[in-house]
């Protein structure tokens, strides 16, 4: 579930290990591109966190980033991800 805090949108996802996490990473990439909305995340092992917020926007959150966090969310759906 996503958390919004602090404008910003928040997610940690947890993989079977470390290269479905990659794939799962390389496939958010592409979707972003599409978006034109490029996150902040992290990987380390089989865990993925996301930070999201639109700095166009004066670093709140917005529209688009609620889109991407749904595209994010759909990606992970097929992963059988936690």
């Amino acid at each position: 579930m996503w958390t919004e805090y602090d404008n910003t949108l928040t997610r940690t996802f947890r993989f079977a290990d470390f290269r479905t996490a990659f794939a799962f990473l390389t496939a958010v990439a592409a979707e972003a591109e599409r978006l034109d909305h490029h996150p902040w995340f992290s990987n380390e092992y089989n865990v993925v966190e996301f930070r999201l917020r639109t700095h166009d926007a004066g670093n709140t959150v917005t529209a688009r980033d609620h889109a991407l966090a749904a595209a994010i969310s759909a990606l992970a759906s097929g992963e059988g991800v936690s």
